[in-house]
């Protein structure tokens, strides 16, 4: 599989990074969803830590990926009506917002808590802003709802990549799948 992208496929940067973000954003939803229901300890402490690492591993693989895509063709959209390509292309833009949103909105909620902020234990990060409780609360607040609105963009996303693999046949999904052989085109399809 190439590294680059090309008209009917994403490359194999483009997919590993997709992927990886996938499941780093998955399995931090989760861990995010259990740490808060753990009872005060040690335990919970690391496993807020282990948290916060995740999502600023989350924010530089976004960079990552942005700064790739400016150099990294795209592949060309599969045919489909106008307002399934503008869908697609909202829901993108979405994803993208709050993979930024997100972890930023939690650093920011961190430094008004007044907590130290590491990554993995290897290295510190600056506090964004003084630290402030008011602002804590609502940031905590922020944090947790774009969360959940994250989570009804996936469900978009994925929802409608699997309803062009099983109901419009066509390669959308299958053209970000490691080794995934694509589908010919009909003849009377769009290039």
């Amino acid at each position: 599989m190439p590294l680059k992208s090309n008209d009917s496929r994403w490359g194999g940067i483009a997919q590993g990074l997709h992927w990886l973000m996938a499941l780093a954003i998955l399995g931090n939803g989760i861990l995010g969803l259990v740490m808060v229901d753990m009872s005060r300890g040690m335990s919970k402490l690391n496993t807020f830590a282990i948290h916060k690492s995740i999502g600023l591993t989350v924010l530089a693989l976004l960079i990552l990926r942005v700064c790739w895509r400016l150099f990294d063709k795209k592949p060309r959209d599969e045919p489909m009506p106008r307002w399934q390509r503008l869908a697609a292309h909202a829901t993108h833009g979405l994803l993208y917002l709050f993979m930024l949103a997100i972890p930023l909105s939690g650093w920011l909620y961190n430094s008004a808590h007044g907590n130290p902020l590491q990554w993995f234990k290897w290295f510190n990060l600056p506090a964004l802003i003084e630290k402030n409780e008011t602002l804590a609360e609502t940031l905590s607040e922020v944090h947790e709802s774009l969360f959940w609105i994250l989570v009804v963009v996936l469900v978009a996303h994925v929802g409608g990549a699997l309803v062009h693999h099983w109901f419009e046949r066509d390669n959308t999904l299958l053209r970000m799948l490691p080794f995934a052989r694509l589908r010919s085109r009909n003849k009377g399809d769009n290039p």
